[in-house]
């Protein structure tokens, strides 16, 4: 399959005439071909429509129908082949096992939410029996089940062109959900997008969807993804960037004369807790694998841990000595974007000009778009004094606040924003310690771990990638495993209907085979 710059709204794939989206080679500077032509407001107005009109008939597909059509997606994206993973190459500097890997787990997300579908565990079905012989009143009989949002506008992410781009966990869970996607191509990576976006079109037409199920829009400049938010066939948003980016849509949903929810994650540090006696124990071990930790992927992780915080003394010394040599020995990695590069070498140049700042340690020098890492030291009352100093470094860079004791931690956790993680290196003899810092952490962040770093995260049941405000918008939320389906959906009672009129999911004869609450008490299924 080529790459082509159209716009697909709908079954159609169409040019777009409001200006250009070119992608860049960050390894070369190069321009790259085609254009992709920027949609215009009637474009938008278009897939708004054909989205709002598909929904009725989309959310009420049958499970089977809805996981077959979400493994058929899965299916066009591995039958792209090194099509896909050598333009993604191309846009973003990302070398082959990157790009494969990030392939694999976003084919695993649309897998998992196609099995998720089939046990429609997700409709929380429940039954309250009528109770007529009740006194002093009867019981009417009530039923819910959970039903999707509406046509949801999806915003591809630059960091992960794939698993948080066009067709990942957003666009996936929402067509769980049995919300149609309008989304929206990331301007660094338009060939990529056109290509998932092409296999979502296809497996649309393959499974015979509604033709407004999915539709791919880009953007040359602001006006589609405002538009987007704005349009009020839009009953959410999903959306991973910039803190800036996403406080904006934010305030755009909050201003519609219909307010809806912005699903968004922004901005996140990390904090890594080292504790005394594992500091004592294992310094040198843990500055490795925390150096291996930063710099993975150039540091482009939303989970980068980009904060330690430790009891002062020759351990912690240890354990950044550790941490430079390792980084030392680590070469320059291309970034995603020049602007990406460009943002992050101010942030670790302002950081490197801060009085309060010293550089304990740098990586090796890159070539132009390489992001050198940066390793950073202050004191904790340095840290409390300068709210610049708890400013997210998006790359490969890290600052180390050195703290009097464990008092003193706890007293710089307390004044962190909320954060998508929290890692907890420990020994047996800390455990006490840090179980005190349990409660405390537990109201900053989505998800703690111990002994390892933030930037693994698993696709699967019980995983939380979200967290409080700025980490994402709604602290309720996660963006990553199968929880992630609830962002889209909005629960409804059913009182005293008659079954024929009722859904299926919540007739008496349980035709669909769901586990199901009846009067309090969980019905398996058979």
């Amino acid at each position: 399959m080529s790459v082509f710059g159209h716009l697909l709204i709908g079954a159609r794939a169409i040019p777009g005439a409001n200006g250009a989206v070119r992608a860049t080679n960050p390894a070369t500077g190069e321009t790259l071909e085609p254009a992709f032509g920027g949609a215009t407001l009637e474009d938008l107005d278009q897939a708004c429509a054909l989205a709002d009109q598909a929904f009725d008939s989309f959310r009420e597909t049958t499970p089977e129908a809805r996981a077959a059509f979400l493994e058929r997606i899965a299916g066009h994206l591995l039958a792209l082949g090194d099509v896909l993973v050598e333009r993604c190459m191309l846009e973003t500097g990302l070398p082959r096992a990157r790009i494969e890997g990030e392939r694999g787990r976003t084919v695993n997300q649309l897998r998992l939410f196609a099995a998720m579908v089939r046990d429609g565990d997700y409709l929380d079905a429940r039954i309250d029996p009528a109770q007529p012989d009740r006194t002093p009143l009867p019981r009417p009989d009530l039923r819910l089940r959970h039903i999707p949002l509406g046509p949801v506008a999806v915003f591809g992410a630059s960091n992960f062109p794939l698993a948080f781009s066009v067709a990942g966990g957003d666009t996936a869970s929402a067509l769980a959900a049995g919300c149609p996607v309008v989304a929206k191509a990331h301007s660094a990576h338009p060939g990529t997008s056109s290509l998932a976006g092409l296999a979502i079109q296809r497996a649309v037409h393959d499974c015979g969807m509604p033709e407004g199920t999915f539709s791919l829009l880009f953007d040359s400049g602001r006006q589609v993804g405002q538009g987007l938010v704005a349009d009020h066939r839009i009953k959410a948003v999903g959306f991973t960037g910039s803190r800036a980016g996403g406080a904006a849509l934010i305030a755009l949903a909050a201003a519609r004369r219909e307010p809806i929810p912005v699903y968004a994650e922004m901005s996140s540090i990390n904090p890594v807790l080292l504790f005394p006696r594992a500091l004592a124990v294992r310094a040198e071990s843990i500055g490795q694998a925390f150096a291996a930790s930063l710099t993975l992927g150039a540091g482009q992780f939303c989970t980068n841990p980009g904060l330690v915080l430790a009891v002062e003394g020759p351990d912690l010394d240890r354990f950044i000595a550790a941490a430079g040599t390792a980084l030392a020995a680590i070469p320059a990695s291309t970034m995603l974007t020049p602007g990406i590069h460009g943002g992050y070498a101010c942030s670790v140049a302002a950081m490197e000009g801060h009085a309060a700042v010293k550089l304990e340690a740098r990586g090796q020098e890159g070539a132009r778009y390489q992001g050198q890492a940066a390793l950073f030291s202050t004191t904790a009352q340095d840290f409390l004094r300068h709210p610049a100093l708890r400013e997210e470094m998006f790359g490969a860079a890290s600052l180390v606040v050195r703290c009097d004791d464990l008092a003193t931690v706890r007293d710089v956790v307390a004044s962190l924003e909320g954060q998508l993680t929290a890692a907890l290196h420990i020994d047996e003899a800390d455990h006490v310690d840090a179980a005190a810092f349990l409660p405390l952490l537990e109201r900053r962040v989505g998800r703690i771990l111990v002994n390892g770093f933030g930037t693994g995260v698993e696709v699967c049941h019980a995983m939380v990638h979200g967290g409080p405000f700025p980490s994402t918008a709604d602290g309720r939320s996660t963006s990553v495993g199968s929880l992630a389906i609830a962002r889209f959906l909005r629960p409804v009672c059913y009182q005293d209907l008659p079954e024929a009129l009722l859904p299926e999911a919540l007739r008496s004869g349980n035709p669909l085979g769901l586990n199901r609450r009846v009067d309090g008490r969980l019905q398996l299924a058979r």
